[in-house]
């Protein structure tokens, strides 16, 4: 008979964690023929892809913190700050980043993540779509996933 023995911990060890992700990464590839054609290609790696407005004296009016990576922009981040809200600037924001992901990184569709208190109405003003709605994510607030075509 085999007996294992197993140690559980929690500390946080980055070590560890990339030696996981390669790990998980060496997995889905063996697993997916599309991840697999991905492996030592530019689009394997992540993008960053940043958008920045700045007001008449220079200071941050908003911006679009992102990345790219296959044929996907993700928006990590989208702010504006109040004083500059209702001027366009976050539509601008976003149709810059789209612009680029798409026109110069080949990107075909785009993805996020608001709360109900953020903007699921300006994003689906902007052409988003839901495709998942989180209720008490954190408790009391609904996370919605947004996607849209590019192009």
């Amino acid at each position: 008979m085999v007996c294992r023995m197993f140690r559980l911990e929690t500390e946080v060890d980055k070590a560890r964690r990339d030696l996981l992700r390669r790990r998980l990464r060496d997995t889905n590839s063996a697993a997916s023929p599309v991840l697999r054609a991905l492996r030592g290609t530019p689009d394997e790696r992540e993008s960053p892809l940043h958008v920045w407005v700045s007001d008449a004296n220079g200071a941050l009016a908003g911006g679009l913190v992102g990345h790219t990576w296959t044929t996907w922009l993700h928006v990590t981040y989208l702010w504006v700050d109040d004083r500059h809200r209702g001027a366009g600037l976050g539509s601008r924001l976003l149709a810059e980043a789209e612009r680029v992901a798409s026109a110069e990184r080949g990107c075909t569709a785009s993805r996020l993540e608001t709360w109900d208190f953020q903007a699921p109405g300006f994003y689906r003003r902007q052409g988003y779509e839901v495709v998942c709605v989180i209720p008490d994510y954190p408790p009391g607030i609904t996370e919605y996933t947004l996607t849209k075509r590019l192009g």
